[in-house]
């Protein structure tokens, strides 16, 4: 199936790699800038909470995080394990490009997390998608929130 067709279903389906096995599904919310997980999350909360953020004061709980990677120290998984054990964590994460960073704070949420897929999904994704995340399989699939 085609990109094509499954637009005409009202699905949009990106293809990528596994950073955490399983499925999630969920409404994605998207930001187009890097997140601080030290100092940039409000770990009891899941809300990002650093200045100047497109998404500050917003929750990532129980969304499909959908954001470009992480930026600032090594404490940053150690804020992303915090929300997973506080229940404030992205029900999934996908990132365009791979960085230690981002890989840690999937690993330690337990989140399905993908990256390198066959089409950008920060210009495919926006947020308020209904988003299923099939990591073991390496698919995303979109329903825009227009088509619901």
């Amino acid at each position: 199936m085609t990109n094509t067709d499954v637009r005409a279903n009202n699905k949009i389906v990106l293809r990528g790699r596994k950073v955490v096995g399983g499925v999630a599904e969920g409404e994605a919310l998207v930001t187009n800038d890097t997140i601080s997980g030290w100092g940039g999350i409000n770990e009891r909360e899941g809300t990002v909470i650093e200045r100047r953020h497109e998404l500050r004061g917003v929750s990532f709980k129980d969304k499909i995080l959908v954001f470009p990677g992480a930026k600032g120290s090594s404490g940053y998984s150690a804020y992303f394990h915090m929300t997973r054990l506080n229940g404030v964590n992205p029900k999934a994460m996908l990132f365009p490009k791979m960085t230690t960073k981002a890989a840690l704070g999937a690993v330690v949420t337990h989140a399905p997390s993908m990256t390198d897929f066959d089409q950008d999904p920060l210009k495919v994704i926006e947020t308020g998608d209904w988003v299923r995340v099939d990591a073991d399989n390496g698919i995303v699939e979109i329903t825009k929130k227009a088509a619901r």
